[in-house]
């Protein structure tokens, strides 16, 4: 019973962090800014500073969703199926 509570709290935090609001805490950047920008460049366009923080926010959620996947999976191993 213990486990299924933690999975529900684990899934409740998961969700908040993978809303529209940004999060009171700023996390660390997961992406390089400066190749973001150059694909974007590439396809010929711009990308305003606050797109990077919004992608890495975006990859924190897919991050945290796939690692839900590893633990319902009873893994410790994150892996291509997972994302």
């Amino acid at each position: 019973m213990a486990k299924k509570a933690a999975k529900k709290a684990t899934k409740k935090a998961a969700a908040k962090s993978c809303g529209t609001k940004k999060c009171a805490s700023p996390k660390e950047v997961l992406v390089v800014a400066s190749k973001v920008k150059a694909y974007v460049r590439s396809k010929g366009c711009m990308c305003s500073s606050d797109a990077i923080q919004a992608i890495s926010d975006s990859l924190y959620c897919a991050l945290d969703k796939a690692l839900q996947r590893v633990e319902a999976n009873r893994r410790s191993t994150l892996k291509p199926q997972d994302i």
